[in-house]
This record gives C-alpha cells, sequence and structure tokens, in this order.
C-alpha cells in the first residue's frame, strides 16, 4: 500500500473518530426519542465505514461479515421503531 493511500485511510479514521464522538454526544444529550434513534443509526453506519477502512488497510477481508451483519441489525431496528411510531400515532 502507497504512503499516500495509507495517509488517506489515516485521515478518514481521524475524521469519523470525530464525527463519532459528535454523534455519542447527540445519543446521550438528543431531546427526543426520534434524534436519539437516528444518531444510533448515524453511530452504526461509522462503525461500519470504520470496519470497511480497516479491511482496506490491513488487506483483510475477514471483517467484513461484521460489517453486513451490523447493516442487516441497524436496518431491522429502524424498521422496528418506525413501526413503533406508527402504532404510536395511530393511538
Amino acid at each position: 500500500m502507497s504512503s499516500a493511500m495509507a495517509w488517506a485511510i489515516d485521515a478518514c479514521l481521524v475524521l469519523l473518530a470525530f464525527s463519532f464522538f459528535l454523534t455519542l454526544i447527540r445519543l446521550l444529550r438528543g431531546p427526543s426519542i426520534p434524534d436519539r434513534v437516528v444518531s444510533l443509526d448515524l453511530t452504526s453506519v461509522i462503525v461500519m465505514a470504520t470496519v470497511g477502512l480497516l479491511c482496506i488497510r490491513y488487506q483483510n477481508a475477514a471483517f467484513l461479515d461484521i460489517a453486513v451483519v451490523l447493516a442487516i441489525v441497524t436496518f431491522l431496528s429502524s424498521v422496528a421503531f418506525a413501526r413503533y411510531l406508527e402504532r404510536r400515532a395511530k393511538q
């Protein structure tokens, strides 16, 4: 891997760590439940991006399975929350 690619991956990892910190603040302080759910979804996207970058950096695709499973679980939790909000609005 070239040094420019390693530098770019390192820069992306730093930016992802910063965005993870910001979404963690929103998760803890969020004024409403939907804000917290959106921040939790964004947190899982950041984790998936981090796993993808680490796979590229270490040239090992073994961890991509973790990212796929996390994406499926995140999607299902978003659908479940939307269904919960829909049922709550009908009452």
